[in-house]
Parts: structure tokens; C-alpha cells; sequence
């Protein structure tokens, strides 16, 4: 489990989630009060982006419905915003007061409330009920949010003048749609002529294919069964609603379509899930880096604007195959590097006796099951070795079967004692100021550093895991020395490394065969995109969900925002870890 303490409470939480966002305001706006037997605690600080964020607890529960604390939080916020503009004297181009909407865009909060005799909706917890909570929390909110405008003009001109710009956004999306309406007779109410719909009529029984390209659209459409598989091709990237107001998304061609296909309508006012016409909403995207980007911007419209479809358990991802195979009359698909490994490896272990210098001898689905462990070993070796620095360490570790509780300064220490003993005509220099700290492993005459930050990036878990498979495996196989021999030919082949005889195995389970990698949806005729993606006996989707909002918008932002640094380290940290890039 994890566990989270946050030293400044709910204002430092604030930062956290803001922190990969441009603030408007560099500190979060904080507050606390109490009226009678009811304390509340308030925080919020706002940003660049068009979304609010905004969480509330009563004696530390998550209530995620919120409730009548949060109503008083919201009322008054409203209320205190306008009249500081009326007080103020400051323009607006509309004669309208500010909306709740106009004010919380942008906005990330955090509302706790302490109440002595608290009642909810339900046995879950998640929505506040008490009705006097609602007035005494407008209060305290409206008393102390006043009084912070009044002493912080910089920052409250800011706030302001964000709600201001979200008016106009408003408004400018509202005029948007009523020309749409004028158009349509009724918003949304005609088919985009690109969707080929299916003939159920019940929402629970049909699919919608978002499909990436015209070509792959054009095959889906002949391949689909017609009854229950609706098909709308997409052309070209959307627009990103990360980066987009409300209104210029309105006017986005493949988003417009999306909405009318699937005719919930959108937006706060408007948008209404009963009235769906699909229970499941697939994304089918390329398999490459522009499939991708397409996949994570489609995810991040939902995301943003319609999350109740996740929420409901509406939206999944196809997951087409990435290579088809063929062997002399006989063919088959494989979803992704790990399957074809796996077909490859047990093609060679029909054919193929291993023997080791311990007098092990291995072949059939013993072989193949060996091969497997191998292949395990090597992906958790993989992800632990991502610098030269870690797998010389990690080498060492194993070789020598010198196994840590990777945890501190005196762990490296007791590392750096084993290595002396197991090299001793190799120099290792140690810091005396920084002991366990910066440690130097010098090998023909190279430096290489073993200092604490390496040892705190692995896991300990990840590196128990590697090196009780490291003894399993030796315990099997040896440490080197093995030799492979042919049944049919009677050849042998030598191999020093377990990947070695991995890799020879792959190779070898090649011979013969034809493997066509797929780029792109459009390569596969309609038989083939029925075979291995809409047919329902057959297919693999992938549902999405959101386990953790704060991360998941985390993510988003870092992925999909304005801010560059956040993403080039994200891609800094990550790059090394990726095994198949395609570029």
C-alpha cells in the first residue's frame, strides 16, 4: 500500500495537483473557520486550464458526490466573486453577473468539513446531507474569501479576470450552438453522414467504432456485423481539448461528429447520458506513434468533456493484432511482441534438446517453460538495468549472489564491503565526507559511480523478484555453457548466456515462416479486421478507467498541456524503459 502525508495539509495537496499547470497565483488561497459545531477548511488556486478540480471530505471521507458543504462552498464563492466586481467597480462586457461555471474554471480546491453528527445520502459515504451544514459553510466561506480579495487586489483582479474570459468563453459556445440548432432544426438531431449505424436500436446490445482513417473506416464498415456495430470513421488527428476553449472544440469537425453520433449532447447543461446510443464506444487506432497520439487525444476529449462515459464503464480500446503470421498452410495472429515470443520459443522447444555443463538435459514443454522463466527474468532484468551505472551493479549483485534489502546509506555500505572482498585489485573510492553516499567502482581504469541516489532508484521488491528467479534459473541451467541440438539435423550449437539461448530459440522458431508486421489498420482486409478485432468471440478491448483522478489528470496535463519541461522530463525518464519505439 501507499501511504500519503502531506506537511502543509490541504494548500500543499493543492500544489500537487497544480504541479505541472501554469498558476494564475503562486501561492493557494487558504483559509479556516469555525461556526458552532461545524469547522471547515478551504483551499484553492487557479490555473491556465479550462477544467476545475475541485475535492471534497467531511471528517476526512472522500464525499465524491459532495454535498451541502460543497453547495455553500460554491454558492458563496459565486456570490463573493461578483460582488468584489461589482464593489470594485470592474467592466464586463456582459450585464450578466458571473455563473458558478465562470468562476471554478481552472480552479483545483480542496473543502474539509469537520461536522459532530454528520448524514449521508447513503451507506457509501459520498454525499453530505445535513441541511444547515449549506448555510454555515456560505458563511464562513463568504466571510474569510472576502476579506483575503480584499487584501490580496493582484490576486483577486487575476481570479477575476479568469471568470471574465469565461463568460465570453460561455457565451461565444452558446451562440455556437444555437447556430448549429438553426441548422439542424434540432441540435444534434440529423447523422453525420460518415457513420455507418447498426440496426439495434438498444443502446445495451450496440457498439460504436471510432476508427482511425478513411481506409480502415471504408474495411471496418464491410467487415462489421451490421446488426449491432455502428462504424465512424475519424479523419486525421482531433483537436486536442487540452489546449481549447469550449467553443473552438464546438467547432471541430470530427468532434462534432462524435457528439452527434453518439447523441448525449455535451457540455454541463446539456449533456445527458441516458441519452447514449452506444454501451460501448471502442477507439481503433494504428499501432503506431500517430495511432498513439490519436488514441490519447480521442482518451482525452473523454476524459475532459464526457467522463461519465469511463465512469459508466462505457469506453474501451480495440486492440488490434500487431503481426500475422504464416507458416506453410497454416496462419495466425499475434496481438504483441510477448505472443509472437512465446509462439516462436514453444515452435523451437518441439524440435530442439538443450544440455548444460551441470548435466541437466532439457526438451519439449520443459524447454519451452525454461524459455518462459528466461523471458520473465530478462523483462524484470530489463527494467531494473535502464543505465550503464545499474547494470554493472545489478551484474555484480547477481554473479556474486549478494542479495540487498535495498533501503539506505548502510545497505550500500554492506555492498561496498562484499564488492572489496569479491575485487580487491579493483579501486573503490569512497567519499569520506558523503560515506555510502558517492561511491566510485573504478574497472580498467573507468570510473563508475554506485551512490545512494543509484541504489533509491531501484525497487526492492523488483530486485528481490529478479534475484530469487537469478538463483532458479542457475539452479536449472548453470551459469553458462549450454549446448542446443537440432532433432532433425543433428546440429549443435554452443551458447554461453541464457539470452542467448532465448534469442536462438526466437530465431530458430522463425525458419519457415512469414511474419507480417501490421503499421496500420488500412493494411487488413474486412475478413481480416473481423477475424481479429470486431468479431465478439475472438476480440480483445481493454476498458478504461480511472483509479486515481489525481494522477490520471496528472497525466493529462503532463501528456497534453501547455508546459514543455513537464513533458520532456516525463520522456527524459521514461525513454529508456521503452523496448519497441517507433519513430
Amino acid at each position: 500500500f501507499q501511504e500519503f502525508k502531506y506537511e502543509g495539509g490541504i494548500a500543499s495537496f493543492i500544489k500537487h495537483i497544480n504541479e505541472n499547470k501554469s498558476v494564475l497565483h503562486e501561492a493557494p488561497v487558504y483559509f479556516s473557520g469555525k461556526s458552532d459545531d461545524v469547522e471547515i477548511e478551504v483551499a484553492f488556486q487557479y490555473n491556465d486550464s479550462y477544467t476545475e478540480r475541485i475535492y471534497s471530505f467531511v471528517n476526512n471521507i472522500n464525499t465524491v458526490e459532495g454535498g451541502t458543504h460543497l453547495t455553500g462552498f460554491k454558492g458563496a464563492l459565486t456570490r463573493t466573486l461578483n460582488n468584489y466586481m461589482i464593489a470594485n467597480k470592474i467592466a464586463n462586457d456582459s450585464k450578466e453577473n458571473l455563473s458558478g461555471e465562470d468562476v471554478r474554471e481552472g480552479m483545483a480546491a480542496v473543502i474539509s468539513a469537520r461536522v459532530m453528527n454528520p448524514q449521508f445520502e447513503s451507506q457509501k459515504k459520498i454525499k453530505l446531507t445535513n441541511v444547515e451544514i449549506k448555510g454555515k459553510v456560505e458563511t464562513l466561506v463568504s466571510e474569510y474569501l472576502g476579506a483575503y480579495l480584499e487584501e490580496n487586489p493582484v490576486v483577486a483582479k487575476k481570479i477575476v479576470a479568469k471568470g471574465i474570459d469565461a463568460q465570453r468563453a460561455r457565451i461565444a459556445a452558446k451562440k455556437a450552438r444555437e447556430l448549429t440548432r438553426r441548422k439542424n432544426v434540432l441540435e444534434f438531431s440529423t447523422l453525420p453522414g460518415k457513420l455507418a449505424d447498426c440496426q439495434e436500436s438498444d443502446p445495451a446490445l450496440s457498439e460504436l467504432f471510432l476508427v482511425e482513417g478513411d481506409s480502415a473506416g471504408g474495411s471496418a464498415k464491410q467487415g462489421r456485423d451490421r446488426k449491432n456495430q455502428a462504424i465512424l470513421p475519424l479523419k486525421g488527428k482531433i483537436l486536442n481539448v487540452e489546449k481549447a476553449r469550449f467553443d473552438k472544440m464546438l467547432n471541430n469537425e470530427e468532434i462534432k461528429t462524435m457528439i452527434t453520433a453518439m447523441g448525449t449532447g455535451i457540455g454541463k447543461e446539456e449533456f445527458d447520458l441516458e441519452k447514449i446510443r452506444y454501451h460501448k464506444i471502442i477507439i481503433m487506432t494504428d499501432a503506431d506513434i500517430d495511432g498513439s497520439h490519436i488514441l490519447t487525444l480521442i482518451l482525452t476529449f473523454f476524459y475532459r468533456q464526457m467522463p461519465e462515459i469511463i465512469e459508466n464503464g462505457y469506453l474501451y480500446i480495440a486492440q488490434p493484432p500487431l503481426y500475422r503470421a504464416k507458416k506453410g498452410r497454416s496462419s495466425f495472429y499475434v496481438r504483441d511482441d510477448n505472443e509472437l515470443t512465446e509462439r516462436l520459443v514453444h515452435s523451437s522447444s518441439e524440435t530442439l534438446t538443450l544440455s548444460t555443463e551441470n548435466g541437466t538435459t532439457l526438451s519439449g514443454e520443459d524447454l519451452f517453460q525454461t524459455a518462459l522463466k528466461i523471458r520473465l527474468y530478462r523483462t524484470h532484468y530489463d527494467r531494473l538495468c535502464f543505465n550503464s551505472n545499474l547494470t554493472l551493479l545489478i551484474n555484480l549483485l547477481l554473479r556474486h549472489q549478494i542479495e540487498l534489502d535495498l533501503g539506505g546509506a548502510e545497505h550500500i555500505l554492506k555492498c561496498i564491503d562484499a564488492l572489496r572482498n569479491i575485487y580487491p585489485d579493483y579501486k573503490l573510492i569512497v567519499d569520506p565526507e558523503k560515506q555510502g553516499s558517492n561511491v566510485f567502482l573504478e574497472v580498467n581504469e573507468q570510473q563508475i559511480e554506485l551512490s545512494l541516489n543509484l541504489l533509491e532508484n531501484l525497487s526492492a521488491y523488483d530486485f528481490s523478484q529478479l534475484f530469487q528467479e537469478h538463483l532458479r534459473l542457475m539452479e536449472t541451467l548453470g551459469e553458462n555453457g549450454m549446448v542446443l541440438t537440432e532433432e532433425n539435423e543433428g546440429e549443435s550449437h554452443s551458447l554461453q548466456t541464457w539470452f542467448e539461448l532465448l534469442d536462438f530459440m526466437v530465431k530458430f522458431g522463425k525458419k519457415g515462416m512469414y511474419i507480417q508486421r501490421y503499421k496500420g489498420l488500412g493494411e487488413m482486409n474486412p475478413e481480416q479486421l473481423w477475424e481479429t478485432t470486431l468479431d465478439p468471440n475472438v476480440r480483445t478491448l481493454k476498458k478504461v478507467k480511472v483509479e486515481d483522478i489525481v494522477e490520471s489528470d496528472g497525466i493529462f496535463t503532463i501528456l497534453m498541456g501547455d508546459q514543455v519541461e513537464p513533458r520532456r522530463n516525463f520522456i527524459e525518464e521514461n525513454a529508456l524503459r521503452v523496448k519497441n519505439l517507433d519513430v
